[in-house]
């Protein structure tokens, strides 16, 4: 490999340019540049407009159904973007935040024929940039060429696409004594992914015996909830509570993983909750945005697990998917430990909308 880097390090580096408002380029049978459209200026759109005719903003199927556009492709749509096109025009296709006030966006002609598999690829750098899930994509004829032209990130299809669906793997980094309120036996091990992402951590409780089944929780980081005690979510006193249990018991480990707002990140989430006081429920707003209803992904805590030297819990949840995850990632799950705190005037619907929608049990 030498000093080139490899194609874990491409993406990440073309997270970032995105992030920026950088173009990249996505290199395949049909290769396209693409800019996020959250973070696209004027000055680049009317580059872009300049270049070619065949210009779209690809989206996700969820926001193709809310702006009743057509999702040839199944879980994305590919909108034609026409001459004249304005920033504000793309972006509040883009962001659902003006739909009440302006629902009429179209009419919008999506376009059904050639591969979508580099407009996809660019959604789900977006979505794992933590940016909204939509992309200004442009075809170009050389995809390599045109990326060395013009100095950007080229990232070749047919190498992103399996990493795009996997989590990357986890390294451990430090561990150190971390005494808290719930147990002065605390620990702390830091994990950081390959990818070149967000890290994540372990609270271990004293020393669990690890032949026999670990009080365990998968707890997703919640700024809002966890440190400013946010009264419109339940995930401040679950964390609370599962440590204080752990601590009771002399022994657990809490998995405390990055992926905030069900894995769309504080921005969205912070989106998404300007959306439920406009009247839609958790769900419906993640969909609006263009997002699954839960975009997290468990296996990261199955490896931590298992990075530890844990082969079965007992798991502090009311989540059955989480069951299900651990399960389905070689983690024996021998008895799922309910957790009902923390629930207020101002969360109540939330949460009855997780029983009804997502299937916790409440």
């Amino acid at each position: 490999m030498g000093f080139a880097p490899d194609i874990t390090e491409m993406l990440a580096r073309a997270r970032a340019d995105l992030r920026m408002g950088v173009p990249i380029v996505l290199a395949g049978p049909v290769s396209v540049m693409a800019l996020a459209a959250e973070t696209l200026s004027s000055d680049r759109l009317g580059h872009v407009m300049a270049l070619d005719d065949t210009a779209v903003l690809a989206l996700t199927g969820w926001r193709a159904q809310t702006l009743k556009a057509r999702a040839y492709d199944g879980d994305i749509a590919r909108i034609s973007v026409p001459k004249g096109a304005t920033l504000d025009w793309l972006q509040a296709l883009a962001d659902p935040a003006d739909d009440l006030a302006t629902p009429m966006k179209g009419p919008l002609t999506t376009v059904r024929d050639g591969s979508a598999d580099a407009h996809r690829a660019a959604v789900q750098l977006c979505k794992s940039a933590r940016l909204l899930p939509a992309a200004l994509c442009v075809d170009v004829a050389d995809g390599m060429a045109f990326a060395a032209k013009h100095g950007l990130t080229c990232i070749p299809l047919v190498l992103a696409r399996p990493l795009l669906m996997e989590p990357s793997a986890l390294f451990p980094v430090v561990h150190a004594r971390l005494p808290i309120e719930a147990s002065e036996a605390g620990r702390l091990h830091v994990f950081r992914p390959g990818d070149g992402g967000e890290e994540h951590y372990a609270i271990e409780i004293g020393r669990a015996d690890r032949s026999k089944p670990v009080l365990a929780r998968l707890h997703s980081a919640c700024f809002t909830g966890d440190v400013m005690g946010s009264l419109k979510c339940d995930c401040g006193p679950q964390l609370r509570a599962a440590l204080a249990q752990m601590g009771q018991e002399g022994a657990g480990v809490l998995l405390y993983l990055n992926q905030e707002g069900r894995g769309i990140g504080l921005a969205n989430k912070m989106r998404a909750y300007a959306l439920q006081d406009q009247g839609f429920d958790t769900v419906e707003a993640n969909h609006r945005l263009g997002f699954e209803d839960d975009e997290r992904d468990f296996r990261l805590g199955a490896d931590i697990l298992k990075s530890l030297g844990f082969s079965t819990v007992r798991l502090l949840t009311n989540n059955p998917k989480k069951v299900a995850m651990m399960q389905a990632s070689g983690i024996s799950v021998s008895e799922r430990v309910p957790l009902k705190v923390g629930e207020n005037r101002h969360n109540s619907g939330y949460l009855a909308t997780k029983a009804r929608k997502s299937g916790h049990l409440l």
